[in-house]
């Protein structure tokens, strides 16, 4: 008794594409062939592509299949290896759901980190969110946290509205008053939040580059004025600093 390609498909609950493309890859012997030309399997066959097909619902790849070939009927070191690989897979996409279920529940932004969207919501300028992804992509987990607490942070500076609202052409008597006042809050700010010394220090990415990425932002999202007061600030708050 012999089973055509179609018929040998049907009993194994796959397609005839399916077949065709395990003998292209080498998975599935080809079969002989009848007179009239037609492929003949048999129970070989059958075996051989009941054995594809449930290595693949498992979710072993063709790859991985060949490597298996038909040596073992019960390849114990390769199913326990993808059963760890399933469980980091659904360990992921439970931390996905988590994620999700806070973005619907919460309604934040999907292009910030959560706990960074949640935290300025409602809260930042369009410059300043644009700002907060660049951080979120540069901080990591710890350091993420202290920028969260500093965004989730109620009482909001004096001087925040005067920098968000600054013109470009403001002039340079303006700049520095506001600069100067910004130090001062900034003051204030490291009390209350001591990690904010080390923002950066602690990054993935490194320092150098964790100041240079964001140099680049700050040129990108803040206008002319804002910038010149935000060196001014850098250079007002370096000699505030304690000595080392």
């Amino acid at each position: 008794m012999a089973w055509s390609t179609r018929e040998l498909a049907e009993l194994a609950g796959t397609s005839l594409r399916s077949v065709r493309h395990y003998h292209e890859v080498g998975l599935l012997p080809e079969p002989e062939r009848r007179s009239n030309g037609y492929k003949q399997y048999g129970v070989a066959h059958l075996m051989r592509l009941l054995r594809i097909k449930r290595l693949v619902d498992l979710g072993f790849s063709l790859a991985q299949i060949a490597d298996l070939g038909d040596r073992d009927e019960y390849p114990e070191e390769a199913l326990r290896a993808l059963d760890a690989e399933l469980v980091a897979q659904i360990d992921r996409l439970q931390a996905l759901r988590t994620d999700l279920a806070r973005i619907l529940e919460q309604r934040v932004p999907t292009d910030l980190p959560p706990e960074l969207a949640v935290a300025g919501r409602g809260r930042l300028s369009e410059a300043d969110r644009n700002l907060v992804a660049v951080m979120g992509r540069l901080l990591g987990e710890e350091e993420r946290t202290i920028y969260a607490a500093l965004l989730a942070d109620d009482a909001r500076m004096p001087a925040d509205d005067d920098f968000e609202n600054l013109a470009a052409d403001a002039d340079e008597a303006v700049r520095q008053e506001l600069a100067e006042r910004m130090a001062e809050d900034l003051v204030a700010l490291h009390v209350r939040f001591p990690g904010l010394r080390t923002l950066g220090t602690r990054t993935s990415v490194g320092p150098q580059r964790y100041r240079q990425t964001l140099d680049r932002a700050v040129r990108d999202v803040y206008n002319t004025a804002q910038r010149d007061v935000l060196l001014r600030l850098r250079g007002l708050s370096r000699r505030e600093e304690p000595p080392a």
